[in-house]
């Protein structure tokens, strides 16, 4: 019944993630929002999945995805502010619950806490990124967030594996800094010699789509390789998505187009399903609650509790090292990394949003420990866990537009650089090809025509001007505010060539064969065209 339901699920979230986009509305507040109220729909089966379905399947193509995009020079540049977020706010989260939580919630230990701690302490940047896109939030930004994303979920659910070891009296056979060490060096060899491997054979198949599949499987290898040895199945699926993402430039044309295509796509599959999830499970967790004759009003008033500490420790966290280094009692990290200013220090302390990783650590939790006893508070930990990911979901989520609207973010100097990169780069390309043409012309292949030999090299000189013409075009467009009606112009004239040769087809005039092929070119182009065109809306 769960495969027919997933399907079901996934189909509506389509519907609604489609609806929500065409009215400028935030998808996953949407898809959380009517996924808890279906969830009261009388006779609504209950979704379920295993914890390890969801850290195993859902997780690591969207970390992989996530790491392919993300450049490895942008992430050294901002490696300070990302471990800061990833790993000291996680753990002051993950403390700062844990106490709160033992001092309100009767039912809990200490170490049940912390197991709360753990569970609420890691970020979702997923849906603050793609706001922060939208709006024009400065790169930097972005990148610190994604990065966080990265590296996050490892401090969690390692520090939920030895709070959950503590309580269940299994005991870790090393000091808790030696297994997180453990963990994260285990973890980045294991990925990055599974993607070694991936990019060597690639590298001899000369077949894109077996060489897309192959790609496509390395995120699951990775996570299950790395869990099967205790070390850190996060950190390995992030270290191969590194690798692959830096040396995509050495796969073909093709197999990057096609590889581009899919992740978008699965990545888009999995955030809808996921946000779905969420809601649906409202109904379900007051249930739980309930057959365990614990009061509902009471423990979720415990989740909002929580609810209102977790957003709080997040700001108060980065404000405090932002004080700090105003003062000058932070200590400068190596290597230049940039450090962000107030108003960006309270955009990212606001996106705080929680996700899959926290519902499927709470529903990880332990029905007994070793006595046989039940896990202290095992019903409490997931409703507060809920609460907390919808709650940091909707709150946040839904005033993060508002935020950034207000603080008024756009970097005027970050777009010039990024234009003197642009120019920089078709400057290197153009000097490169002109080069190039040059050494054909005076070491031309033997038996060939100096007469054809020049008309050929004139034909791929201009080749190369029209597609730099184009570009530059399309900036000139945008400098003078007519970038839409040049977009709507470009995309006038593909559809035209395509219109025609499809009628050209269906009259008998062409060949089906000789239309495809021909489309297929038209695809390719207009593929390129909305590229340049989303990089620049970005």
């Amino acid at each position: 019944m769960n495969g027919v339901l997933v399907l079901l699920v996934i189909i509506a979230a389509i519907a609604v993630t489609s609806f929500a986009k065409r009215r400028d509305l935030q998808a996953p507040l949407v898809l959380v929002t009517i996924g808890s109220v279906a969830s009261f729909i009388p006779g609504m089966p209950r979704l379920e999945l295993d914890p390890d379905a969801i850290l195993g399947v859902v997780l690591p193509p969207l970390l992989y995805s996530a790491a392919l995009k993300f450049s490895v020079a942008t992430f050294r540049r901002h490696l300070a502010p990302i471990l800061r977020l990833g790993i000291f706010t996680v753990l002051a989260t993950a403390i700062g619950v844990a106490f709160f939580a033992n001092w309100l919630v009767p039912e809990f230990t200490l170490g049940a806490a912390l197991v709360l701690g753990a569970v609420v302490a890691p970020t979702d940047a997923v849906s603050a990124v793609a706001v922060g896109r939208r709006l024009g939030l400065p790169n930097r930004v972005i990148a610190i967030l994604t990065g966080e994303g990265l590296v996050n979920d490892a401090t969690a659910l390692t520090l939920f594996t030895v709070a959950v070891s503590a309580v269940v009296g299994a005991a870790i056979p090393v000091h808790p800094v030696v297994f997180f060490g453990y963990e994260v060096v285990g973890g980045v060899l294991i990925g990055l010699v599974l993607a070694k491997i991936v990019e060597w054979v690639r590298h001899r198949m000369y077949d894109s789509p077996l060489e897309t599949v192959l790609g496509l499987m390395l995120p699951f290898v990775a996570y299950l390789a790395a869990e099967e040895v205790h070390t850190s199945g996060v950190l390995s699926v992030v270290a191969a998505g590194f690798l692959m993402g830096h040396k995509a430039t050495d796969a073909s044309v093709a197999t990057r187009i096609q590889e581009r295509s899919l992740w978008e796509s699965v990545d888009l599959l999995l955030e809808m399903f996921v946000f779905a999830y969420m809601g649906l499970q409202l109904k379900f967790v007051i249930d739980d609650v309930r057959d365990q004759g614990l009061p509902v009003h009471h423990v979720f008033f415990y989740g909002f509790a929580v609810l209102a500490v977790v957003m709080a420790i997040r700001p108060a966290w980065i404000l405090l090292h932002w004080l700090r280094r105003r003062v000058g009692l932070a200590i400068e990290p190596p290597g230049g990394s940039v450090e962000l200013g107030w108003r960006e220090s309270l955009v990212v302390s606001w996106a705080g949003m929680r996700g899959v990783v926290t519902l499927a650590a709470a529903s990880g939790v332990p029905v007994v420990i070793a006595s046989g006893q039940p896990f202290p508070g095992r019903e409490v930990i997931q409703a507060i866990a809920f609460v907390v990911a919808v709650g940091t979901l909707l709150i946040q989520g839904a005033t993060m537009p508002l935020l950034i609207r207000k603080l008024d973010l756009a970097d005027p100097g970050e777009r010039e650089r990024e234009e003197e990169q642009v120019k920089l780069a078709r400057a290197i390309s153009r000097d490169a090809g002109e080069r190039a043409l040059v050494e054909f012309t005076e070491h031309p292949p033997e038996g060939i025509d100096r007469a054809d030999l020049t008309d050929i090299l004139e034909r791929v000189r201009r080749s190369m001007r029209a597609r730099l013409q184009a570009e530059e075009a399309e900036d000139a467009a945008e400098k003078q505010r007519a970038g839409a009606l040049f977009d709507h112009y470009r995309r006038a004239a593909l559809r035209a060539q395509r219109e025609a040769i499809i009628a050209a087809r269906d009259a008998g005039t062409l060949d089906d064969e000789v239309m495809r092929s021909v489309l297929e070119g038209l695809d390719v182009e207009e593929a390129a065209a909305e590229e340049r065109v989303r990089r620049r809306r970005e």
